[in-house]
């Protein structure tokens, strides 16, 4: 595995009687996207306020590039671009404007150029001249986006980065994130929607309550809570899909129209496909079944009780 661009070990934090963290572990590989998933309330935006050094530990360590942010705050800050679920923007000034005092604040200056080109990254360096008021949810998000990029951050924290976005501008958001990961930028995603990390994240982690749940990389944790196989089959001729459940090797059958057949090693396939065309059926699909991010997910939380 790459080096941990972040990394946090027994990381507790409270409000008063509440607990945002309690125990915390996570580790951030370099030039990864790593999906923070976690119900409302379970600690994601309280990891990213921690990592940035926005808020002191009551126990245990953070390291971000190797330094502790509650004393290197401002050198660690100035090589993250963050956005956060409800971005703080100026809403009486242009989107120029927003991107141009931004990249003052980042040391960068006036560099036009390159606020032209953040903008037109996430598409609304047509709407620079516009005040940020007049601005739709998704465009916000976008300069968002084009505000925490400006400066070429090496680390990106996004907290619920399409909160209140239709599907469209979603999608559209989730596209560019993704084109950043593949840029070599290390991405800590942090959302409570499956389907935003599903095929994007290299890393998940589980957390609830503040707590780590499981983390790992999505193939090598449907190995361990799917240890045997799955496949799907159909048939023109379904009823007689019934028949798989009495092979050699068949853990547990279901039927749901077509077949979900649990096999003990995914090598008995050719045998069970022969098998059933032997006895009459057509089969129009064989396939193995891997399970969704949605699955594992509430197994794992299932699993930890």
């Amino acid at each position: 595995m790459p080096e941990a661009i972040v990394r946090l070990d027994g990381v507790s934090r409270r409000f008063g009687s509440v607990v945002a963290l309690e125990d915390f572990d996570l580790s951030v590989p370099a030039g990864t996207v790593t999906a923070l998933l976690g119900p409302n309330g379970a600690g994601k935006t309280t990891t990213v306020r921690v990592i940035t050094g926005g808020l002191r530990l009551d126990k245990g360590s953070v390291r971000v590039f190797g330094m502790d942010p509650s004393e290197d705050g401002e050198s660690v800050r100035s090589r993250c671009g963050v956005v956060s679920a409800k971005p703080a923007l100026y809403d009486r000034l242009s989107g120029r404007d927003n991107l141009l005092y931004s990249a003052r604040l980042f040391g960068i200056g006036d560099d036009h150029e390159r606020i032209e080109k953040s903008a037109a990254r996430f598409g609304i360096e047509h709407a620079l001249k516009l005040k940020v008021g007049t601005y739709s949810t998704g465009m916000k998000t976008r300069l968002a986006l084009a505000r925490a990029v400006l400066h070429d951050p090496e680390l990106l924290l996004l907290d619920e980065p399409t909160a209140g976005l239709d599907p469209e501008s979603s999608r559209a958001v989730l596209s560019l994130i993704n084109e950043l990961a593949r840029g070599g930028k290390t991405v800590l995603l942090c959302t409570h929607l499956l389907l935003e990390a599903e095929g994007l994240a290299d890393q998940i982690v589980i957390m609830d309550r503040g707590r780590h749940v499981i983390s790992g990389a999505p193939a090598d944790l449907a190995r361990k809570y799917w240890p045997n196989q799955v496949v799907l089959i159909d048939a023109e001729n379904r009823e007689g899909l019934e028949q798989a459940a009495s092979f050699a090797g068949v853990l547990s059958f279901e039927r749901n129209g077509h077949a979900l057949v649990q096999l003990d090693d995914l090598a008995r396939v050719p045998d069970l496909i022969k098998y059933l065309t032997d006895r009459g059926l057509r089969l129009t699909r064989v396939e193995p079944k891997i399970p969704s991010l949605e699955e594992l997910y509430f197994h794992a939380r299932g699993r930890s009780g």
